[in-house]
């Protein structure tokens, strides 16, 4: 058997968005912007949820956290992959790969499960209204984000340390601008039969149950729906679920787009722009389409933008 080359590697090198000179400024402007505005709007949720009165409700707690989640994955990613625009070489040490990965698996399925746990809150909203602040005591709300947090920080912790605990080839580069579990899989030249059945049932268990949950909750609410008699009560039952709707659409819709198409169709650029939009374009979108569309957080906003108003007034 021919002898494989095992190495401590001491660094990885990203292969990046773009070989193109020519795209690397304004692919950075873009990004910059996409990143700040992710980074403002979702630390905006965060200070909302968290300082107006009228938004102490189950509902926005869950996005306060959803809001924290996004923030987290999208700094995981955003910082590293900036600077890479501006350095003539992508290298990212053994140890910031691995912490790099770490990071974005806790927050990525935290995501997933706190979709699911929003689902619940809206069924309970609709199904339930008037156990509606019995069942979703604040207790129940924290037990609903503690359990995401420290199941995904298990999932993260054991992933993370299996594979950097195997042994690498001295090929070093990773076909992506993060590190990625997939791309850092085929750099490995110890058996990985293992952690790839780890990966495998993990992500299908993952997966498999989030979607149960929301599935089961929506058929309860859309049941619930179509039994109201009022024409007005159906309108505001369905507004109320419609931006959650729409953050899972795109979700789920990009992670098929990821994971589930077959590999004769696989492009690394398709990949790419799909990573993108995963990384750094779901986290700007949730908190705009939260706001666009709740009338809760937009009357917050106006309100806390005329105290802070008041608190500076124009000379």
């Amino acid at each position: 058997m021919e002898q494989l080359n095992l190495t401590r590697l001491s660094e990885f090198i990203l292969v990046g968005i773009t070989d193109h000179p020519d795209l690397q400024a304004p692919l950075f402007g873009l990004f910059l912007i996409i990143y700040l505005i992710s980074t403002v709007s979702n630390l905006g949720m965060i200070i909302l949820t968290k300082m107006d009165s009228k938004l102490q409700t189950p509902m926005y707690f869950f996005l306060r956290y959803l809001a924290i989640t996004d923030l987290g994955y999208s700094t995981t990613v955003g910082p590293k992959m900036l600077v890479n625009f501006v350095v003539k070489e992508n290298a990212i040490s053994y140890t910031f790969c691995a912490t790099q990965l770490a990071f974005f698996i806790m927050f990525i399925n935290s995501e997933l499960f706190l979709l699911s746990s929003m689902a619940y809150d809206r069924y309970v909203a609709i199904c339930n209204p008037l156990l509606y602040t019995v069942i979703m005591s604040q207790r129940v709300c924290q037990v609903l984000v503690a359990i995401p947090y420290l199941y995904s920080t298990f999932v993260s912790l054991l992933i993370t340390i299996k594979v950097f605990n195997l042994s690498f080839c001295d090929y070093n580069i990773i076909s992506c601008f993060y590190c990625d579990i997939v791309p850092l899989l085929s750099l490995l030249c110890s058996n990985t039969h293992e952690i790839e059945l780890i990966i495998l049932i993990l992500a299908a268990f993952d997966l498999v149950s989030s979607l149960i949950i929301v599935l089961v909750s929506y058929l309860f609410i859309l049941s619930t729906i179509l039994r109201m008699k009022s024409a007005e009560g159906r309108k505001k039952a369905f507004s109320t679920c419609g931006s959650h709707l729409m953050v899972l659409v795109v979700f789920y819709g990009t992670l098929g787009f990821m994971y589930l198409q077959p590999k004769s169709s696989h492009s690394l650029d398709a990949e790419k722009v799909a990573s993108v939009f995963y990384t750094l374009v779901i986290p700007m979108l949730n908190p705009l389409i939260y706001s666009l569309r709740n009338k809760d957080v937009k009357h917050a906003l106006h309100r806390t933008l005329g105290q802070v108003c008041n608190i500076f007034p124009q000379s």
